[in-house]
């Protein structure tokens, strides 16, 4: 069977198969307004190993949930002041163009490289957990060299976006921390705004290769949004370095679980 859009079937859209896709937006939703990622970290595995989505058509239903979780999330840190509107700007004129890459190379790339590629991306997302010390009291400044940073890594990020069918907040918060300085809520509420036009470029690549579950993203989407401020205040309230322990023990047993499937698919 191909890896398009056509699944799951109307057949599959049981009770059961509902309630699974509300609650991994509930999930990606909390996650993601704790941590200023999309949930595509959170969404794309758990729909592969929990629903049996193919791989292509996980990463692209993913992308298309993100736009509302992204845009309840920036409501949420925008409210207390932690956005950098124009740097935010900048990342997504590069992710734009990156995603539609990502989107473009989707179909052209096999699936066991797919998971297998990003098993090792979490896992370097595990790495720079550790790597990162927030600070909330650190600006965001902007200068010519910073603007051409974002730039750059607003490329990056949207060619992973389109490919692994992730909003890029996993790739930008610990960046912007990391690289320009920033304090982890900014990080986190300018990743969330970057998001938005990002993840709308590569759905729309996506869904002209049929690789969107429309009804999938829905649910999904539109289940994170419950939570999804939820998250941002937990955020706000718990120490910075031991949300980041706890995400990265939830990021250990994805990844293993991917490296699983994948090598067990090898074998076949």
């Amino acid at each position: 069977m191909g890896e398009s859009g056509a699944e799951p079937t109307e057949k599959a859209w049981n009770p059961s198969r509902v309630l699974l896709h509300v609650g991994i937006g509930l999930f990606a939703g909390l996650l993601s307004g704790m941590f200023g990622v999309g949930g595509g970290v959170v969404i794309v595995p758990l729909l592969v190993l929990l629903l049996a989505y193919p791989q292509r058509l996980a990463a692209g239903t993913s992308l298309a949930a993100i736009v509302p979780i992204a845009t309840v999330g920036v409501a949420s840190y925008g409210l207390s002041g932690d956005v950098a509107w124009l740097q935010a700007l900048i990342l997504a004129a590069g992710a734009v163009v990156g995603a539609q890459i990502g989107a473009w190379l989707l179909p052209r790339v096999p699936v066991r490289a797919l998971q297998l590629g990003f098993a090792v991306f979490l896992l370097a997302v595990i790495v720079s957990l550790f790597l990162v010390v927030p600070q909330r009291d650190d600006p965001f400044e902007l200068t010519w060299y910073a603007g051409l940073g974002l730039v750059g890594l607003g490329l990056v990020t949207g060619i992973l976006s389109g490919l692994l069918g992730v909003g890029g907040g996993i790739i930008v918060v610990p960046a912007l921390m990391l690289f320009f300085g920033t304090s982890d809520l900014i990080a986190r509420g300018t990743s969330l705004m970057m998001m938005i036009p990002t993840a709308l470029s590569g759905t729309i690549g996506n869904l002209g290769r049929r690789n969107v579950n429309l009804v999938g993203a829905a649910l999904i989407g539109l289940s994170a949004c419950t939570t999804t401020a939820l998250g941002a205040w937990i955020a706000k309230s718990v120490d910075p370095l031991t949300g980041n322990a706890i995400f990265a023990v939830f990021l250990v047993f994805i990844t293993a679980q991917l490296v699983i499937r994948a090598l067990r698919g090898r074998k076949k």
